[in-house]
């Protein structure tokens, strides 16, 4: 059995948005006690990470991990059409992910105690981001 939902953000900019208690009403409506659910975010320049819900200068700092592998306005890159952040925003894609699959028991996400999902924004301005979230099981 399967049941397949879109969900929309917006984004302020660069940065992390919580999306857990969306992707966990989207498994509850689903109604389903075992499976799978898979997440996958419809853009190019974001990406999905599944990483530290309680300290938010987990999430900083891993920004500033990408900022030094995929700089803005690198002069190497050739695609800038929409800006500085254009090709950086790419790359810091490709490099972390555009999909994720959580297990699910009970009818619930089998994430970690301190595990949560994060729609991670690498534009730097303000984006509309579209979330496809399929959820697989009995």
């Amino acid at each position: 059995m399967s049941r397949q939902s879109i969900l929309e953000f917006s984004t302020p900019g660069r940065g992390t948005r919580n999306i857990t208690d969306a992707v966990a009403k989207a498994v509850s409506d689903a109604a389903m006690q075992t499976g799978v659910v898979h997440v996958f975010v419809q853009h190019t320049s974001c990406s999905l990470t599944i990483t530290e819900n309680a300290d938010p200068d987990v999430r900083r700092d891993l920004d500033t991990l990408l900022g030094r592998l995929a700089p803005d306005g690198d002069p190497a890159y050739r695609h800038d059409l929409e800006g500085p952040d254009d090709m950086a925003s790419h790359a810091r894609s490709v490099l972390t992910d555009t999909s994720l699959t959580i297990p699910i028991g009970g009818g619930r996400m089998l994430l970690g105690t301190w595990q949560g999902i994060y729609l991670w924004e690498h534009r730097t301005s303000p984006q509309r981001r579209r979330v496809v979230v399929t959820v697989l099981g009995a």
